[in-house]
């Protein structure tokens, strides 16, 4: 429900704002409505940020994993010791 209000919520942004404005982008020349535009220009920016840091969060976990040293694959507990027995043979009681 959420996803849609947000979504309700660009579109209304997008539409009341579409005066057309002429963007410039690497040699690139066009016209947008002003809403498009400011949306894209969001877009890049949040990928802009995201592609780096997964990258780095990514090379922090490989950097992790070599540095763990390796656990052994046997059981996460010793055994127990055997039960004690008594003089006749017989297991007593912990």
């Amino acid at each position: 429900m959420a996803f849609a209000l947000v979504l309700l919520m660009l579109l209304i942004f997008v539409l009341q704002n579409g005066q057309r404005t002429e963007v410039s982008f690497f040699g690139a020349h066009g016209h947008l409505p002003l809403g498009v535009a400011l949306l894209l220009a969001a877009v890049f920016g949040v990928l802009l940020v995201a592609v780096p840091g997964t990258a780095r969060i990514a090379q922090l976990r490989m950097l992790g994993h070599r540095r763990r040293p390796h656990v052994a694959t046997g059981p996460l507990t010793a055994p127990l010791p055997p039960a004690p027995r008594d003089a006749t043979g017989q297991q007593t009681h912990r």
